[in-house]
């Protein structure tokens, strides 16, 4: 399969999220193999050291800080450290999320907030950090990954699809704050991505099997089938899109 290469990509500097593994660890796969200079985050330190090691040994732009998200001042901290090396951010990628199972009737208030802090928060607190170098540029683009299983209702997810909906609301909001300093903001929006996370933790033969007869489209979405729009919503290209919700989900959710 032979992939879209964006020019306008090149030497721009890039901020992802769990950046490390999945989804994220396409993204900065894809990112960096496009000549962006990467800079990006992740709590699994061995992981995140080694694929920017990697990169950085072909020849690639790769930099990795060890990050847990919900620290807030900390990911700024780490966003204004890859601007010393790379430049201001003109394009975010907020991909860190974590979908741990819950019962609704155990959630606590202390448990409530740790997931909005992992699957929303750092996603505003991030913008606000890249925004004022987004607007001495005079352009940007800005990704929230959301997830469909809020509009398939997923069992066993309240709060992490209640975060997810509200990540529609969120770029609604900031594309109309921020668009007139010609800064995009979008939303993309996968389905059952098929990451070594999912196989160990929660995908069954079964369970594969129930995806596949929900897509409209035959096969598995992986993650470069994420990575591969994320570039697009980044790159001039899409100059013009703005405040939208983009599907990766073999056509499952109806919106």
């Amino acid at each position: 399969m032979v992939l879209a290469s964006y020019p306008s990509l090149a030497d721009r500097a890039v901020v992802i999220s769990g950046g490390a593994s999945g989804i994220g660890e396409a993204l900065v796969r894809s990112f960096a193999g496009q000549g962006a200079r990467v800079g990006f985050v992740d709590i699994a330190r061995d992981a995140g050291e080694a694929l920017a090691a990697e990169l950085t040994a072909s020849g690639l732009t790769a930099r990795f800080i060890a990050c847990d998200v919900t620290d807030i001042a900390a990911y700024q901290d780490a966003i204004g450290t890859f601007a010393m090396a790379h430049g201001d951010a003109t394009v975010l990628v907020n991909n860190a999320a974590h979908d741990q199972r819950h019962d609704w009737a155990e959630v606590t208030p202390d448990y409530w907030d740790k997931a909005m802090a992992v699957n929303l928060k750092h996603f505003f607190f991030a913008a606000q950090a890249v925004a004022p170098g987004m607007i001495r540029a005079g352009s940007g683009s800005i990704i929230n990954f959301g997830s469909i299983s809020w509009m398939v209702m997923t069992p066993s997810l309240p709060l992490y699809e209640t975060a997810k909906a509200a990540v529609h609301g969120l770029t609604r909001s900031m594309a109309r704050e921020l668009g007139q300093s010609n800064i995009r903001v979008n939303s993309l929006v996968p389905g059952a991505v098929i990451t070594q996370r999912q196989l160990d933790l929660w995908l069954t033969p079964d369970s594969l099997a129930d995806i596949a007869a929900q897509q409209a489209l035959p096969g598995q979405l992986l993650p470069q089938d994420c990575a591969s729009l994320a570039l697009f919503l980044a790159a001039d290209d899409s100059r013009m899109v703005s405040g939208q919700h983009f599907l990766v989900d073999g056509g499952w959710a109806n919106t």
